[in-house]
């Protein structure tokens, strides 16, 4: 299997300006690749494909001297991905979705570029450094050591700070066998995990704690002159809170996640329609949750421990019976479950993990979303 490790960089101020302009020349090479297909089929109806377009790279690296600085797999790369741009327009067109063809990379939404084949050239990892073609040694902090055997690594900038993400090829790490069987309901507010055993995680919602932060932060963004240092300083510091935020939501996410695999043989989660919940009037909460990059998480951590995570229909499972079966629509507002039927009483969210672990005893084996590894 393949795990990325990502370290934090600290780039001298002239390796930085080296980092920038070889991703400003990246971003270049892919709006002119993009253009050469979109010209060639407005113009003549021809298809440009990946091939035909890296057959010209040597010439490109022949006629703008600027380029010979930039590793050549780096710009078979850039390339690669206009292709993928392309072929995932195509797919969404076949399959009837929303096409969105694509477009071209302003200078602030191109923030990465990879070496394909890092384990044989352009990258060498060295005591606490790492050298990089075209940019020399750039001194890197490696707070965790690198596993397996190193496939690529991608040059990565988050605002000021530049990283680097090694993909390796490692070997699966199952944990001891575990029968233990554990259903997770998610919330929002004010817990955001509950278990058929009756924990409660609560929801840590570092969005909504730092919303009076980040309006004041907009809003001397907004008074800000277009174009002036002093808007770009704002603007910077608007895109810091929300990294932050982000980072504290993802650290969350891992360490729920790893107690949950460490714990339980077998995980049964709602297969919930996360993108539909987040256009609802539900979605503040829903995305300062970030259920979606939790459950995504959950599996590749099960998937590598031999674990096994599964999803099942979330129809019903607050307003059923855990008991008796009996069906009985409540408010969202009532947390206290009494069955009319059969007179139990339970949490609200505790009764619907348990009717998700049950549901996933007795629904199909093909819903599963991460299968074990023996």
């Amino acid at each position: 299997m393949r795990k990325a490790f990502k370290y934090r960089l600290y780039p001298t101020k002239p390796q930085a300006r080296d980092l920038e302009r070889t991703l400003a020349l990246c971003r270049q090479l892919y709006n002119a690749a993009l253009q050469e297909r979109r010209d060639a089929y407005c113009k003549a109806g021809k298809t440009v494909g990946f091939y035909e377009q890296k057959r010209h790279l040597p010439e490109i690296r022949a006629e703008l001297p600027e380029y010979k600085g930039v590793h050549s797999q780096v710009l078979q790369n850039v390339v690669e991905r206009v292709d993928k741009a392309f072929q995932g327009f195509f797919r969404r067109v076949k399959a009837g979705e929303k096409p969105g063809y694509p477009r071209f990379k302003g200078k602030e939404r191109y923030d990465s570029f990879t070496f394909p084949q890092a384990n044989q050239t352009g990258v060498k990892v060295q005591d606490g450094r790492v050298l990089l073609y075209g940019i020399g040694s750039v001194k890197c902090k490696f707070h965790r050591p690198i596993q397996g055997a190193i496939k690529t690594a991608t040059l990565k900038r988050e605002g000021e700070h530049w990283y680097i993400v090694f993909v390796c090829e490692v070997e699966p790490q199952p944990l001891p066998g575990n029968q233990e069987a554990i259903g997770i309901d998610l919330g929002t507010n004010p817990n955001f995990l509950i278990t058929s055993d009756g924990e409660m995680v609560q929801a840590p919602r570092y969005f909504h704690k730092a919303q009076a932060k980040l309006a004041a932060a907009q809003r001397s963004l907004a008074r800000k002159k277009r174009g002036s240092n002093r808007r770009k300083q704002a603007r910077r510091r608007v895109a810091k809170l929300h990294r932050k935020i982000a980072n504290q939501r993802k650290d969350f996410h891992h360490k729920t996640a790893r107690k949950l695999v460490n714990t339980y043989g077998t995980i049964v989660h709602e297969d919930l329609n996360v993108l539909g919940l987040a256009r609802s009037r539900t979605a503040k909460g829903v995305l300062d949750a970030g259920w979606a990059q939790f459950l995504a998480i959950l599996a590749y951590k099960a998937e590598e421990a031999g674990r096994r995570v599964v999803g099942v229909d979330p129809k019903h499972t607050s307003q059923d019976c855990p008991v008796c079966g009996h069906r009985e629509k409540k408010p969202l507002w009532v947390r206290a479950f009494q069955c009319s039927g059969c007179g139990g009483y339970f949490h609200r969210d505790v009764a619907a993990a348990i009717n998700v672990l049950a549901r996933a005893r007795t629904e199909p084996s093909g819903m599963d979303t991460a299968v074990a590894v023996p």
